[in-house]
């Protein structure tokens, strides 16, 4: 597929999903949007695809909503703009819910739909010079298309703060808070990418699949007689695969697993 905002750059079994209007910062519009969810719905049916990375070409990794799209948006019904809602909602949840390990690399600005972004993928790597918000209250609106990933990353006591105040948080408070894994300096950040992904790739991907699954099956139930007996399941079922076979194998005969070669 032919992409006009984003470029997708292949190395291996690494698929880098470059958003590309540098220009605008990566701002948010209509266009953006679509093509984001079809090239996460492209690479996660690729089976050659192992790790996805969402990066931002320029200096920023996305400063939110275009201004001309928020323009268009506040002169647009009620029905027009659910209808405008709903697509960047399934957007968020493609990236949120692909099939392989995701990776946010963010550096300068990722505000609103950026810091959503951030969110939604599995894991985020930034540059010190990073900067978060969720700036919709400034507008008169609100965060709530992406308010499902940043409260899963931020928890909501956080969130009550800057949902409300829009105030701007660096990349160190983004570590403390949750949303991001690691920060170096920007000379640093492809490099500690790299490292990530070169982790990622030593694992077995359905494995890391039934992970991803599991904790989505977990997160927030008690820990109760109906939970154990659905971990012992997902365990038992996963040790019957052929990959479980072929990573303990690997593991007995000292060399490298099937998924690395």
């Amino acid at each position: 597929m032919t992409y006009e905002t984003l470029a997708i750059e292949r190395r291996g079994a690494v698929a880098t999903i470059w958003m590309d209007r540098p220009a605008v910062f990566n701002a948010f519009n209509e266009r953006l949007i679509a093509e984001l969810a079809a090239a996460c719905a492209e690479l996660d049916a690729d089976a050659g695809v192992r790790v996805v990375v969402l990066a931002g070409r320029g200096k920023h990794f996305s400063a939110g909503a275009d201004l001309n799209w928020m323009r268009r948006a506040s002169d647009s019904t009620e029905a027009e703009n659910l209808a405008d809602s709903r697509k960047f909602a399934a957007m968020l949840r493609t990236l949120s819910e692909m099939s392989k390990p995701t990776i946010a690399r963010v550096q300068g600005a990722a505000l609103g739909g950026g810091t959503g972004l951030t969110a939604a993928c599995d894991m985020a790597i930034a540059a010190d010079d990073a900067s978060f918000a969720t700036s919709e209250v400034k507008f008169g609106i609100i965060p709530a298309v992406i308010s499902p990933y940043v409260l899963r990353a931020i928890g909501p006591r956080h969130a009550l703060r800057y949902f409300q105040s829009a105030e701007r948080f660096g990349a160190a408070e983004a570590k403390a808070m949750g949303l991001v894994g690691e920060v170096v300096t920007l000379d640093e950040l492809d490099a500690a990418v790299d490292r990530l992904v070169q982790a990622l790739l030593a694992c077995g991907p359905q494995a890391q699949l039934a992970a991803k699954q599991l904790i989505a099956a977990l997160a927030g139930r008690p820990i109760d007689d109906a939970v154990a007996e659905e971990t012992a399941g997902r365990i038992a079922r996963q040790r019957a695969t052929a990959e479980a076979r072929e990573g303990f194998a690997a593991f007995f005969d000292k060399r490298s697993p099937a998924w690395m070669q």
